[in-house]
């Protein structure tokens, strides 16, 4: 026999009430908080490859990313969850009353790990594509070269392209930036678990 556990759903504004003084990130679905799981090295490489290219990219032009540790507010979804890497395009649009919490990326970078792949793929692209500002996906696997891409071409409907030659050039379609995959994983040691 299995006992049911009573669960607790958290208002927005006690989560970030919580979060705000947390030394760990959690997100917010619809009620309840999630534990951020921390990242691997190889994760953090990945990421870093990949945002660099696009700070580098962005100089002097209309864009801001932002790299791990910047909150996005989904309002239809009631989430708030903290993107890998984000690019905003134009003027920064906060959640209200909040000056630390953003609504309005036009791209999203995930890099999948073991615990997050199904998460990253489903609920939250699905939960992403409720955003007006939102027009690309990138899905970067950390355990192989393999990145797939998914374009919005017009309302409610997306291209899926995927990559996995290291010689390929990735020209992102919602922001004047293209990266070869080679240069994504440079540094990452694919012989090393985690």
């Amino acid at each position: 026999m299995t006992i049911a556990q009573e669960q607790h759903y958290y208002s927005p504004e006690e989560y970030l009430k919580m979060e705000v003084n947390s030394e760990e990130k959690h997100e917010y679905i619809d009620g309840q908080i999630v534990l951020v799981p921390s990242e691997t090295p190889k994760h953090n490489t990945v990421v870093g490859n990949f945002g660099a290219t696009l700070l580098f990219a962005f100089k002097r032009q209309p864009y801001q990313v932002f790299i791990l540790g910047q909150r996005l507010w989904i309002p239809q979804k009631r989430m708030y969850v903290y993107p890998d890497v984000m690019a905003i395009a134009g003027k920064l649009e906060f959640a209200e009353g909040r000056r630390d919490t953003l609504i309005n990326p036009v791209f999203i970078a995930e890099v999948l790990s073991k615990s997050t792949r199904s998460y990253d793929r489903d609920e939250k692209f699905a939960a992403y594509r409720s955003i007006p500002s939102f027009q690309e996906y990138i899905l970067i696997d950390q355990y192989k070269i393999h990145v797939e891409q998914y374009c919005k071409t017009d309302h409610n409907k997306w291209i899926f392209s995927e990559y996995d030659d290291p010689d390929v050039m990735l020209s992102l379609a919602s922001v004047p930036c293209q990266v070869l995959l080679g240069d994504i994983y440079d540094k990452v040691d694919f012989g090393v678990e985690e």
